[in-house]
């Protein structure tokens, strides 16, 4: 189950838990719709309570980054735990995202 927060430029999506082949769907669902909608202008995935990725995580990630680029919209992450920043940089998916330091709170990311 994700939380989805709406700001009137931007989206905030929350997964929980583990991102993986098994609830992938509503995830990507969720992304895709936040990229696809006219009200945001960008869309920061906040990663605080994410405990570990897959690579249906990763792709799904990947595809919302895509098509963010596409439409000219800003996508980012923020909050990564360890154990997901060290899959990204072993796939050097690190180099490809925008992660912000710090952690969502109240419409900021703080440090």
């Amino acid at each position: 189950m994700q939380n989805v927060l709406v700001r009137p430029q931007a989206a905030v999506i929350q997964p929980l838990g583990s991102l993986h082949s098994g609830n992938i769907t509503t995830f990507q669902y969720q992304l895709n719709a936040a990229v696809l909608s006219e009200k945001h202008s960008s869309l920061l995935v906040d990663m605080a309570q994410v405990e570990s990725i897959d690579s249906d995580g990763l792709m799904a990630l990947v595809a919302a980054l895509s098509l963010s680029q596409r439409l000219n919209k800003r996508f980012s992450l923020c909050s990564i735990s360890h154990s997901v920043r060290i899959i990204l940089e072993l796939t050097q998916l690190d180099r490809v995202f925008e992660i912000l330091e710090g952690r969502y709170v109240l419409g900021e990311v703080a440090a």
